[in-house]
């Protein structure tokens, strides 16, 4: 697992990492899933993908058009192992990095922040997506950037009109991607967005966006849609 980014400071020690948040969110559907975690913010190098059984990228503080050397070897790690034919995953940032790395456009949102729950529209149904899925999902989410054009080889499957490429699927490459946040709870969602209180959010926009998270999110079904492609080769132990 990349771990692209951290926790709010101030709340790590209250709170799971990231990869942590998403081991409880896949182990129920693997009881006997094994994570090895590549802090990759943190300076550690990236290996060569072919090595490994499959990639999942988590979220992150941090823009995909930031100027960071690690932003850029993580765009190339990406690539090569969409060649090498490992199935990865993407999330929030990892879903944008994605995107960049084929292609696409990512950028600072003019729509402002995506927070509270957002419910997605289902336009097309990968062969990872059993059972037949709901017309629509939910999740919670955390951003500004978003990703504004099809990547090279991409299906979009998930949309709103808030987010219109809220989810893809690479066919090709054993691939998936999705903007919103199938591992952060409600509690640890108020608790992040908190830390921007006033900076730059707004105890209205807080409060309306716990209010909306009130309401049921499909945490669960996603984070088996995630478990399904990391196994496409069968196997999962990174």
């Amino acid at each position: 697992m990349v771990e692209a980014g951290r926790p709010p400071e101030c709340l790590r020690p209250d709170w799971d990492d990231y990869p942590a948040m998403f081991k409880a969110l896949l182990c129920p559907h693997k009881p006997d899933l094994e994570v090895d975690v590549l802090p990759l913010q943190a300076g550690a190098p990236l290996p060569d993908p072919r090595g490994l059984d499959s990639i999942l990228i988590t979220g992150s503080a941090s823009g995909v058009g930031d100027d960071m050397p690690w932003i850029g070897e993580l765009l190339d790690f990406i690539r090569a192992a969409a060649s090498a034919g490992v199935p990865q995953a993407g999330v929030c940032f990892g879903h944008q990095a994605m995107a960049k790395a084929f292609g696409a456009r990512v950028e600072r949102s003019p729509k402002g922040w995506g927070l509270g729950r957002q419910v997605y529209t289902i336009c097309h149904t990968p062969a990872w997506m059993r059972p037949p899925p709901p017309a629509s999902f939910a999740l919670g989410v955390s951003h500004q950037d978003q990703v504004l054009s099809l990547p090279e080889g991409a299906v979009l499957f998930a949309e709103n009109a808030f987010t219109p490429f809220g989810g893809l699927d690479y066919p090709a490459i054993k691939a998936f991607s999705i903007q919103g946040h199938p591992e952060f709870s409600r509690d640890f969602f108020r608790a992040l967005y908190d830390t921007r209180r006033d900076r730059p959010l707004s105890p209205s926009q807080i409060d309306a966006a716990d209010f909306s998270l009130k309401d049921p999110v499909d945490n669960d079904l996603v984070g088996g849609w995630l478990m399904r492609v990391l196994e496409q080769n069968c196997h999962y132990s990174n």
